[in-house]
């Protein structure tokens, strides 16, 4: 087991070895995840309102 010392020393190392997005990137990606959030939301809303649609009529069909 490493000491303590060398064990912060080879973190920041590491750390220094890690490829961070740039800023732009974080935005878009950002931008990306909240469209296709949306778009998820809205495709699930779509089917809630068929499957809705769908069993109402069949209800009142036999009822």
């Amino acid at each position: 087991m490493a000491n303590p010392l060398q064990f912060i020393q080879q973190t920041r190392t590491e750390i220094g070895k890690v490829a961070w997005p740039t800023r732009r990137e974080v935005l878009l990606t950002t931008v990306m995840v909240f469209v296709m959030a949306a778009i998820t939301a809205i495709f699930f809303a779509l089917v809630d309102l068929l499957i809705r649609s769908g069993l109402t009529g069949l209800l009142g069909l036999f009822g």
